[in-house]
């Protein structure tokens, strides 16, 4: 879906820093190869904003793609399994700014763990990712299960990075609230 960030509201979302967001679309971080971690529950705007910056980066002139963590690592383990890892892995390094949406819903495997680590290692410091997850970096062993892997991963993600967390109410439960037909989020 097509998500600008001239629509995101940021007056439902107030624990977002503007002017980090703001830095953000002048797309320095991509110039500098840094990456950016949208952490947050689900329906913060955690994708409305990768997206976002997704487009800003095209319109700019930079390549980009956007991918599920889910349906990436099942072309990552479809290609490990037909010996064409390498090959797809060239492809996605291609992209000056990759977009991984929902990191954490779905656990990794240790297959898919290997290939998403032979992914942030081939784009380490060489061109940009942008990351989204509802998992703050601690639970992040849970998902590799694995806490080698995971602390190797978060090393290369985090060493040239922007993270923005995210905390208050879903957007798609805005207006049920609103008519009164969900429960009000618990403030925790």
């Amino acid at each position: 879906m097509r998500k600008d960030l001239s629509e995101f509201d940021f007056e439902f979302q107030p624990s977002i820093d503007q002017s980090v967001i703001r830095e953000l679309t002048t797309l320095r971080f991509l110039h500098n190869a840094e990456n950016v971690v949208f952490l947050g529950p689900p329906g913060v705007g955690k994708t409305h904003l990768a997206i976002g910056l997704g487009i800003a980066a095209i319109k700019a002139g930079f390549s980009a793609y956007f991918i599920s963590a889910s349906t990436l690592i099942e072309r990552m383990k479809k290609a490990y399994h037909h010996e064409n890892l390498d090959p797809y892995l060239k492809m996605l390094a291609r992209y000056r700014l990759l977009l991984i949406d929902e990191i954490g819903y779905h656990p990794f495997d240790e297959e898919a763990g290997y290939c998403f680590f032979q992914l942030v290692s081939r784009r380490y410091e060489r061109s940009s990712t942008i990351l989204t997850s509802n998992k703050s970096y601690g639970d992040w062993g849970e998902i590799f299960h694995d806490q080698v892997i995971a602390t190797a991963l978060l090393d290369r993600i985090l060493h040239h990075f922007i993270t923005v967390n995210i905390r208050g109410d879903s957007y798609r439960m805005k207006e049920r609230k609103r008519m009164g037909l969900a429960p009000p989020h618990e403030k925790v």
